[in-house]
């Protein structure tokens, strides 16, 4: 095996050997508490310009199929992993994650020290990163990281996004149709709305209002993505002009994001953000805790202390992580419209919102 060397932009440096492709590869480093999934989170579009490291010790045990993909490739820009499996056993394995990882060009590390990575993120949170298996001099390799664009301001969901939209037809029969925003949109996402009933028209990041509204939608979805939502105006224009139309609105993740500026409230940028499918998320109404999946860097700044003013009547924050405190969800009390901050699809991950899309039935039902 071919040494490897891992640079944070603070000068810590990692060694180790490479998984997956040879070469080199920059983009800001994180976290993903999750112990299962790791096809899911390589193929996550969110995860777009990221180094992703895995906390789980053992990776690559089910090896790679071709049913779990969540889009059509994988958008990590590096992977890093504490000790990856010498043999992929699972009836439904058709090669090894080493072997899919080279074989898309992914540069990745196998080190002992990733809980001491972990721990560092935690306490001088993400930053740039390099992972190298053609460099050796940590100086030199750290000059090319603080080359390397960081994630404030980045505008990426186009990027990852659809370039033609495309229909997802519904399961049985047809009870709405849906207009999903591809912000960076996970393949499981439309598959639960066509689950009940709904025919998904999947449409570019840049979508302008008037395109969503052209097929004459029950509802409008917007989708997680990378990216600072700061960055994506023209996804913050046509969601109000949506919410204007009255059309039953639905955002997760980066659409929960794009809403709480629709609203005109800000988003900031956690210090290592949520990555995991393990965060305790309360709704503030009921009192009941859901275990969620996460996949996000930035939040929405909204006050907790009750409903407040929007252009389009008053809205309240809906739901809050029991870990940080930090926006969860949020909810308009004057219009059909509501968004979560976590990933209700839960791919991978626990079950516990997928009670969410039934609520977007609802409200398409009622606005009947």
């Amino acid at each position: 095996m071919k040494p490897a060397l891992l640079v944070l932009e603070d000068g810590r440096t990692f060694h180790g050997v490479g998984y997956g492709a040879g070469g080199e590869t920059f983009g800001e480093i994180v976290f993903n508490t999750g112990m299962t999934g790791y096809q899911e989170t390589l193929t996550d579009p969110s995860y777009h310009r990221q180094i992703v490291a895995m906390t789980a010790p053992h990776i690559g045990n089910t090896g790679v199929n071709d049913e779990d993909p969540e889009s059509r490739r994988i958008w990590v820009a590096g992977y890093i992993v504490r000790e990856p499996a010498r043999v992929a056993s699972n009836w439904r394995a058709r090669r090894s994650l080493d072997a899919e990882l080279e074989a898309q060009g992914i540069v990745g590390i196998a080190m002992p020290g990733t809980r001491a990575l972990t721990r560092h993120l935690r306490d001088r949170g993400a930053m740039r990163a390099g992972i190298s298996t053609t460099e050796t001099d940590p100086q030199a390799l750290l000059a090319r990281v603080l080359e390397s664009p960081s994630m404030g301001g980045a505008d990426l969901a186009p990027e990852v996004a659809t370039v033609q939209s495309y229909i997802i037809p519904a399961h049985g029969t047809k009870r709405f149709t849906v207009a999903a925003v591809d912000l960076g949109i996970k393949a499981m996402t439309p598959h639960r709305m066509a689950e009940r009933g709904c025919e998904v028209h999947v449409l570019p990041a840049t979508s302008t209002t008037e395109e969503i509204l052209a097929i004459n939608p029950d509802g409008v979805f917007y989708s997680n993505g990378p990216g600072d939502p700061a960055a994506a105006e023209y996804a913050v224009a046509s969601m109000r002009g949506v919410l204007e139309s009255g059309t039953p609105l639905f955002g997760i993740c980066f659409g929960n994001q794009i809403l709480g500026r629709a609203l005109g409230l800000g988003t900031y940028k956690l210090r290592f953000g949520h990555r995991g499918v393990n965060q305790p998320v309360r709704d503030r109404r009921t009192g009941k805790v859901d275990i969620t999946a996460h996949n996000h860097g930035f939040a929405v700044d909204a006050p907790l202390d009750g409903p407040f003013g929007t252009p389009y009547g008053r809205a309240e924050v809906s739901h809050v992580n029991l870990n940080d405190g930090c926006v969860e969800g949020l909810r308009l009390l004057d219009a059909p419209a509501f968004s979560v901050q976590y990933h209700p699809e839960a791919a991978a991950g626990p079950h516990d919102a997928t009670g969410l899309f039934d609520r977007f039935c609802e409200l398409m039902g009622a606005a009947r």
